[in-house]
């Protein structure tokens, strides 16, 4: 049993980070089967291996997802080149409505990726 939770992530946290966590769970889970793995830090999505990364923060989610290049926007606050043709890049979300299209678009390249 790992002594790390998925409850324990949202402790002192604002409800809004629970809303914005499960509106990207959904999302996960439309792209097919996932396991939500919790770490001391953070939540890793995995498929065969870990697509996305949940931080939680007091009021907001930092997303980190796993991209075969660089992905240019504006919403994309830090980013790392892993290795040559893999890239980790962070968003941070304040609001449940930020996991829209875009953002969907990037967690499904991300999925099929680590397949």
């Amino acid at each position: 049993m790992s002594a790390n939770s998925i409850e324990q992530h949202f402790e002192g946290r604002a409800p809004v980070v629970r809303a914005i966590y499960d509106a990207v769970i959904r999302v996960a889970k439309k792209l097919g089967p996932i396991v939500e793995d919790p770490k001391k830090t953070s939540i890793h999505l995995n498929r065969r291996t870990a697509f996305a990364g949940v931080a939680t923060r007091k009021d907001a989610v930092v997303l980190t997802i796993k991209a075969p290049a660089d992905i240019k926007s504006a919403r994309v606050y830090k980013r790392e080149q892993t290795s040559a043709n893999r890239w980790h890049v962070e968003v941070k979300l304040d609001d449940p409505k930020q996991v829209d299209a875009e953002l969907t678009s990037w967690l499904k390249q991300a999925f099929e990726i680590s397949g």
